[in-house]
Parts: C-alpha cells; sequence; structure tokens
C-alpha cells in the first residue's frame, strides 16, 4: 500500500515506529497532488518546501518523545477558510485573493502541538456559500468517482482530495451540510460536531450561529483521533464549550450497537428522495440492527420548515459577517475606484462571486425594516421548534438515522442552472445545524451510476463518541469506506 493510501492512524503508527519518516509522508501527499490536481482541482494552495520544513520540525518532535497524538507526523489539508499564519486563506474567493493572516486558527495551533502537520488549502464553495464546489474564483473541484460530477460543497475539495489520496486527513467546516454532504458525494467520512465542541477563531465566519470545523477521513476512527485533537474550550471563542471526553480505545473498541436505540425520521423518506438513496440507507439501518441496536422510525414533520428557516437564519447572519470587506482594510481594491463609494461598491461588486452576492442581498431584505418581523424573526421561532422536536426525538433514541442527501452527486453545471433545486438539496442537513448538534456522515452504498451514497448519524449534544462509536462499528462489517474511485 503506498503511503498516501493509509488511513491516518495507520500512517501515524508507522511513523511513531520508524517504518516511515515525517518527510516521506509529506512527499507521498506532494507527489500525489502533482499527478492527479491538475484533472480534480483540490488544491487552491501548497507549498511543498514549507510543508517539508514543517515535517522536519515534527520529526525532531517524534524523535524526542514530544509528539505523543495518535495523529503525529501525520499531514492534514485544511479548507481555504481557515487562517494558517501567513499562507493565503482566501475563501476561495477574488476579494480575499491576497489575504495572509498575521495568525493562525485555534484548530490550527492545536493541530500543530499534536505534531499534525498543516499540508495546503483546499477548495470550497466562495465564503463556504454552495453545494458543489463550483463557486469557488480558482474554478471547480471535480469528483474522483466521475469526473463530470461535482464533489459536493463547501467543503469539496477537502472531500474529494480524501477520496483522491491527496490528502490523509483534512479539516472543513459546516454551516448547512458543508461536511457532510461532500463526504456522501466522495464516500469519505465526517463529523460536523456540536456547535461549541471546537473553537471558531480564525475560521472566516459565514453565518456565525451555524459554523463548525471538523474533521473529514478515510474512515471513523480517523475523524475520532482527528476530533479529539482540536475539541475543547477557546478563550478566545466564547461560544466554544468543553464536551464529554472519550478515549480513541473507546470507539475502537465498540463493535456492537447492543442496547441502543435508533430513531429514523420517516419524513426524510418522502417526495424528492432518490430511490436507491432511501434504500442504501435504509440497509444501512438493517446492519445497524444486526449489530444489535433496536431501530424505529418516527414522526417529524418540522423537517418541511427546515430549507427556509435556514436559508433565511444564514443569510441574514452572512450580509453582517461579509460587511467587513470593504476594499479598505484587506483584500481585493477595486483599481477603477475614483473615490470612497466608488472604493466600496466596485471592490465588493468585482471582488464577490455570483452567489454570494444573491446570500448578501436576501440577507439584507430578511433584515430590513419592514420584512423583519415577517421573515427573519418567525425563522427564529421556527429554530426553537425545530430544537424542540430534537429534544423531543432524544428523549427516545440514543441517536438518529437518515439520508445525506437526496441524491447522489450532481453534474458539474445542473446545481448552478437551477439553485432552488441545489437549496433543497441540504433538506436533511440543515436542521442540524440549526439545532446545534453533532452528526456524522459515512458511506453506506452506491448507486447504478457507481456513485457513493452517504448517511447520516445525529447524536445528543456533545455526544460525538455515541455516533462514532456506531460508525466505527458499522464500517467494522461493511467496506463502503474502503473503495477507491477509478476514474484518475
Amino acid at each position: 500500500m503506498k503511503i498516501n493510501e493509509m488511513t491516518a492512524l495507520e500512517l501515524a503508527k508507522k511513523i511513531k515506529a520508524g517504518e516511515i519518516s515525517c518527510k516521506e509522508a509529506v512527499e507521498a501527499v506532494s507527489d500525489a497532488i502533482e499527478e492527479k490536481d491538475s484533472v480534480l482541482n483540490c488544491y487552491v494552495h501548497f507549498d511543498r518546501e514549507s510543508t517539508l520544513e514543517s515535517a522536519e520540525k515534527v520529526q525532531k518532535m517524534i524523535d524526542c518523545g514530544e509528539a505523543i497524538s495518535p495523529l503525529a507526523g501525520v499531514p492534514a489539508a485544511i479548507k481555504d477558510n481557515i487562517c494558517t499564519k501567513g499562507e493565503t486563506t482566501s475563501c476561495a474567493s477574488k476579494i480575499l485573493y491576497n489575504f495572509k493572516p498575521p495568525y493562525n486558527a485555534t484548530v490550527i495551533n492545536k493541530m500543530e502541538a499534536a505534531g499534525i502537520i498543516p499540508c495546503g488549502k483546499v477548495n470550497m464553495d466562495e465564503f463556504a456559500m454552495g453545494s458543489t464546489t463550483e463557486t469557488s474564483y480558482y474554478g471547480a473541484t471535480k469528483n474522483p468517482w466521475n469526473t463530470e460530477k461535482v464533489p459536493g460543497g463547501s467543503s469539496g475539495g477537502a472531500a474529494a482530495a480524501i477520496a483522491a489520496d491527496e490528502a490523509i486527513i483534512a479539516l472543513g467546516s459546516d454551516t448547512g451540510g458543508s461536511i457532510r454532504q461532500p463526504c456522501s458525494f466522495c464516500g469519505v467520512t465526517g463529523l460536523k460536531p456540536t456547535y461549541g465542541a471546537v473553537s471558531r477563531y480564525g475560521l472566516i465566519a459565514y453565518a456565525s450561529s451555524l459554523d463548525q470545523i471538523g474533521p473529514i477521513g478515510k474512515n471513523a476512527l480517523d475523524v475520532a483521533a482527528m476530533f479529539s485533537a482540536i475539541c475543547g474550550k477557546d478563550e478566545k471563542d466564547a461560544t466554544s464549550m468543553t464536551g464529554a471526553p472519550f478515549a480513541l480505545n473507546d470507539i475502537e473498541n465498540a463493535k456492537d450497537l447492543k442496547g441502543k436505540k435508533i430513531g429514523i425520521p420517516s419524513d426524510y423518506f418522502g417526495e424528492g428522495i432518490n430511490e436507491e438513496v432511501a434504500g442504501s440507507v435504509l440497509k444501512a439501518a438493517k446492519t445497524l440492527g444486526e449489530l444489535g441496536a433496536e431501530v424505529e422510525e418516527f414522526s417529524m414533520p418540522i423537517v418541511k420548515y427546515a430549507i427556509p428557516t435556514y436559508y433565511i437564519i444564514a443569510c441574514a447572519e452572512a450580509c453582517s459577517n461579509l460587511s467587513r470587506f470593504d476594499g479598505i482594510k484587506y483584500g481585493y481594491k477595486s483599481p477603477d475606484a475614483e473615490n470612497l463609494r466608488d472604493v466600496y461598491f466596485k471592490s465588493r461588486s468585482e471582488g464577490f462571486g455570483m452567489e454570494v452576492k444573491k446570500r448578501i442581498m436576501l440577507g439584507n431584505f430578511v433584515l430590513s425594516s419592514g420584512y423583519f418581523d415577517a421573515y427573519y424573526k418567525k425563522a427564529l421561532q421556527a429554530k426553537g421548534l425545530i430544537v424542540k422536536a430534537f429534544n423531543e426525538a432524544f428523549e427516545k433514541y440514543d441517536f438518529l438515522l437518515g439520508p445525506v442527501a437526496p441524491e447522489t452527486a450532481l453534474k458539474i453545471g445542473e446545481g448552478l442552472s437551477d439553485p432552488l433545486a441545489m437549496y433543497l438539496g441540504d433538506i436533511y442537513t440543515v436542521m442540524i445545524n440549526i439545532a446545534g448538534l453533532p452528526s456524522l456522515a459515512l458511506p453506506c452504498g452506491f448507486d447504478s451510476g457507481n456513485m457513493p451514497v452517504g448517511m447520516q448519524l445525529i447524536g445528543r449534544p456533545f455526544d460525538e463518541k455515541t455516533i462514532l462509536s456506531a460508525g466505527n462499528a458499522y464500517q467494522s462489517v461493511t467496506d463502503w469506506h474502503k473503495r477507491k474511485p477509478s476514474m484518475i
């Protein structure tokens, strides 16, 4: 097996044993990027030399016994909206094309303290606004399973890089499904943690009450190891909290689900879901039942309010967060501006892409004095009802099971030509962000076109341990996560 094809924990063990060096690990990833990325476009920035310098420092830590993390020595790709000191962090937008942060995000500092090597910035939808990674200033990323299809979004570059073995493990962000949906489309595993479980300091904001950084990897164990390295309270993020601790061995030793009760919202399987997707998820439910869990369907009619609630709240917060990009402080400034008004108007008009502009306009509309009560206030009320519905469900079930997306990967161009259909594709993921819950996405089958199907396990707040254990148990008796694309 090639180095870049190993799981993160497999590679870390070999590095610890001295069988593979950190330099060799970085070189293997770098070679894979050089070989495949001209086709896939997963990476927007990758500096081989500086990454090798970081690898040398980590190797010294390991040799001295300082790096005892389970992932010490492993290279990790970083989504382009997570700040890395001195390295371009652009949110895949023209307006931040030359922005080099003077500081690291907290997750980057935690990774480096654990001996994990930041390894390049991966492509995304501009400012994380999109479900296809087509709105990027750097061009679309392609799905390794079929390069005529999208990898999902907004963390499409990260998920595609994992699927194509251009990355060992990665960090993404999830505002309404941006980790889980690309994991589903690319056949990899990803965790959207509980809101507050991971510091958002250094994550360039889209919608602050919904955004969450999380790991993407080749299996649930890798994801659990990365999550344990980056989670926890951070004084720089007042919304961060200390969650329930867990040992990686607890996840690894979870081989059955005896005593667990799983709820399946029947409303997830109504009109609009592809039959092959529904069949794969229900087959996975049967497998979880064979592992000892009690599986039961229940009604959750609040699902129909998920999309409007999410897009009203997300766009309202986005228009506020993105007001700081004005051509004055940093980033793109229009060369044609002749006065202060021109600086604002032309810099933002030229610097932002169409999808971002649409969401800024929608956000300003729902916050305007004539429409605030009719839209934004009602969306917040609906949010309360969604949280209540999940709380009631978790009184009866240990975790919930559902599809990640109603379809497998779209063809390139389909989502942009029908934006409403693209937005409706988030129906199963956005409620989790609205309620601030953890959710694990993992592959559970393939459709007739050999495209991956994903399911998600939705847990109680700060109960990542339960869904990661269940995911690992499922992957111990299935091989969907081990299958590799043959398109490249």
